[in-house]
């Protein structure tokens, strides 16, 4: 997403050089959405695994509708949207088939079953090959799963961000459903690269965003040093001790940490092979208890389309 929108400049060459890299390092799920820049995030996909599509597994999303000047119009999940969408999605992806076809949000306005019946056919069709929702219920995830299996999850998890391990995360294990975590670094927060919320370049999404703010910005601040003190034991950063914590949760959970730049990949990468102590993850859970951190995470109107 912030190869192309809402995280401060971007650099289209560096971005396609970050994928490549991702490729090397056998980091091979790539994760996008029609959203992400109006467009613009699944055109650059689409060129920088030009002649390389087999070597990655391709999701994409669908339903939050924008103008033509990148307004938001809300959420879409009837039928023929789902169709228009996804047709949309292949040519800008440049592929004929997308691995992993999500509904980025749930529409209120559609039973989600005409929703998912709509997304069923282009499994059918050839064009999606699995099913996908995000930031669902649970109540939601059961009822789209009886209309055809849904093989993930996406929603927001990581150690500020513990909502899911009440209700969501025991649905999808209970379906045998897969469980992506977006924002695993808490959109940056966690790696510790934020003293202060001036500290956030100009234009970027997070000055807005209630976490990164007045009171809430500082308090969230404390449970950051928690993660950096683990790191500095370890001889590692605060980005990988995040990763190192979401990766442990188990096997069915895939932390998809955003980065732009191939310097931050290389170091994401690296926390595969760190192994925390259990005093440790005591320690960090206990500091981000579930109602610990400061601010919603996203502004108002954007809560409202969290868990239908």
């Amino acid at each position: 997403m912030g190869m192309s929108e809402f995280y401060g400049a971007t650099d289209e060459a560096e971005a396609i050089a970050t994928i490549h890299r991702s490729i090397e390092l056998d980091i091979t799920f790539l994760d996008t959405a029609d959203m992400y820049g109006s467009g613009a995030n699944e055109e650059l996909v689409g060129r920088a695994i030009a002649g390389r599509r087999d070597d990655v597994v391709l999701a994409t999303k669908f339903g939050n509708v924008r103008g033509p000047n990148g307004e938001f119009l809300g959420v879409d999940g009837r039928p023929d949207y789902v169709r228009d969408a996804c047709e949309a999605s292949l040519r800008r992806l440049r592929v004929d088939t997308i691995d992993l076809y999500y509904q980025h949000r749930v529409d209120p306005k559609v039973p989600i079953e005409e929703t998912v019946g709509a997304m069923s056919e282009l499994v059918t069709a050839g064009k999606v090959r699995h099913l996908g929702l995000s930031e669902a219920a649970a109540a939601t995830i059961r009822r789209a799963y009886d209309v055809h299996p849904i093989a993930a999850l996406q929603t927001e998890y990581s150690l500020w961000t513990r909502d899911v391990e009440a209700n969501i995360l025991p649905t999808v294990r209970e379906l045998g459903i897969g469980f992506v975590g977006y924002s695993p670094l808490g959109r940056g927060f966690l790696t510790g690269a934020f003293a202060k919320p001036d500290d956030i370049p100009d234009g970027d999404y997070r000055r807005n965003s209630p976490r990164f703010q007045g009171d809430n910005f500082f308090k969230n601040l404390a449970l950051v040093d928690v993660v950096a003190d683990v790191a500095r034991a370890m001889n590692a950063t605060p980005s990988q001790i995040a990763l190192a914590w979401l990766l442990s949760r188990g096997d069915d959970v895939v932390p998809i940490p955003g980065t732009k730049r191939v310097t931050y990949l290389e170091e994401n990468a690296r926390a595969v092979d760190l192994r925390l102590a259990p005093d440790d993850v005591e320690r960090m859970e206990r500091a981000f208890a579930p109602d610990a951190t400061a601010g919603t995470r996203y502004p108002e109107a954007a809560m409202a389309a969290l868990d239908r």
